[in-house]
């Protein structure tokens, strides 16, 4: 590979990466957080919902402004934003505090996962795009496997307070890099047509879709499901079940690597089956494994091995619906794909933070309300499905398509 592409992927890859390291790695802190800063639980779990609020609300902002004033700007006052975030956390006296900077945290977190995707259009097209982009996305497999269990040994050297010491270090880092290495590939005359206008005009747009609105929000409650055992499973597997935050991470692997491995092949089953067949059957086995685990528990059943299992399988379904659900979102939207999934992954983030709020306040000890939350999503999600893959009739799908081209091209005028 050439020098410079190794150069440019090495970046993205670490903008890219901060965000999602700066939620996985703090999942095992959440009890010493809260016993450290005598929280309750609701409350430690707040500081983890108001990180993924800001991260899903800033990828509107981020979006447009990066093609309205370059790539770098925006990237550099995120990852500013990020650090003094990460400073004030690892300096925190209280739960507010904490709370307070994790939002300055969130917002400038979403800077490099939304700009780091538009510099690679900006750059790449053909083959050297999909391997650069691809490069991207092997971060947020990664992430859920590796970031837990390196959280794990920060406390365990450090305290909790040594991750955002951590992630301080590697916002700087960012920096310099981008500083040294990456270049402003949006340039000045790439700028003309883009505008405030513009991008209110997609957003409406969009807004205004039931089919782009009912596959997004398939996808964030598909999503949800899985951060609502993210943002309570610290909780309940190291307080009810009796793990150490280093078995936890481990724990927390195996059903991230369900999710991951599973999307491995959605490629090979889409091209055989289609994306809509296998969104219904990859759905319909989601929803059968997460009512079989409700019921058991329902019963009585308080098992981490039934809890593993069902969750192994059920997130293994999850990984095959996500990737394709986000494909049929965005086929009819070509025109204005960037903006389509700058909303998209806002309505997930803020989805997920929504449903995080809500089981947190039932938190009880129990793996209950998490296995309550986990199924609600999933009942949702099966639901939606059914509803949003009913094909539309080829005429309506080519006048979707023209009036977003069309809107884009006016608020351009």
């Amino acid at each position: 590979m050439r020098l410079e592409f190794l150069k440019t992927a090495a970046v993205l890859g670490l903008l890219t990466a901060i965000g999602p390291f700066a939620i996985d790695m703090y999942l095992p802190a959440l009890p010493s957080i809260g016993a450290n800063l005598h929280a309750s639980s609701g409350a430690t779990q707040a500081s983890l919902m108001v990180f993924f609020l800001m991260m899903g609300l800033g990828q509107l902002v981020y979006g447009p402004a990066s093609d309205i004033f370059g790539r770098k700007a925006p990237l550099y006052f995120g990852l500013a934003m990020f650090a003094i975030g990460s400073l004030g956390c690892a300096l925190a006296a209280d739960i507010q505090t904490l709370i307070a900077f994790r939002v300055l945290q969130g917002i400038g977190a979403c800077a490099g996962m939304v700009i780091s995707r538009a510099v690679v259009r900006d750059l790449h097209t053909g083959p050297d795009a999909v391997q650069m982009m691809s490069l991207l996305m092997l971060v947020f497999s990664v992430s859920p496997i590796l970031a837990p269990l390196a959280g794990s040994l920060v406390i365990a050297w450090t305290s909790w307070r040594g991750i955002f010491w951590t992630v301080l270090i590697a916002a700087l880092i960012g920096l310099v890099l981008m500083r040294l290495f990456l270049p402003e590939t949006r340039h000045r005359h790439l700028r003309a047509d883009s505008t405030i206008r513009g991008a209110l005009a997609a957003y409406r747009e969009l807004l205004r879709d039931p089919s782009f609105l009912g596959l997004s929000f398939t996808g964030a409650f598909g999503v949800s499901s899985f951060f609502a055992y993210l943002s309570t499973s610290s909780f309940i597997l190291i307080e009810h079940y009796g793990l150490t935050p280093t078995q936890y991470s481990f724990f927390f692997s195996i059903n991230a690597a369900a999710f991951i491995g599973a999307a491995q092949f959605n490629g090979a089953l889409a091209r055989r089956f289609g994306m809509r067949g296998l969104v219904r059957f990859a759905v319909s086995g989601y929803i059968a494994a997460i009512a079989s685990l409700f019921a058991l528990y329902l019963v009585g059943v308080d098992s981490l091995t039934v809890l593993a299992v069902l969750l192994f399988i059920g997130y293994g379904f999850l990984g095959m619906v996500i990737p394709n659900i986000t494909v049929l979102a965005l086929e009819e939207h070509g025109a204005i794909a960037g903006t389509a999934s700058a909303l998209m992954g806002t309505l997930q983030f803020v989805t997920g933070a929504v449903v995080m709020t809500i089981v947190g306040r039932f938190l009880n000890g129990t793996a209950m309300p998490m296995v309550t939350a986990i199924a609600t999503c999933a009942l949702i999600t099966f639901t939606l499905a059914q509803i949003a893959l009913r094909r539309r009739a080829p005429a309506q799908i080519a006048e979707g398509s023209a009036r977003a081209e069309g809107g884009l091209e006016t608020s351009r005028d």
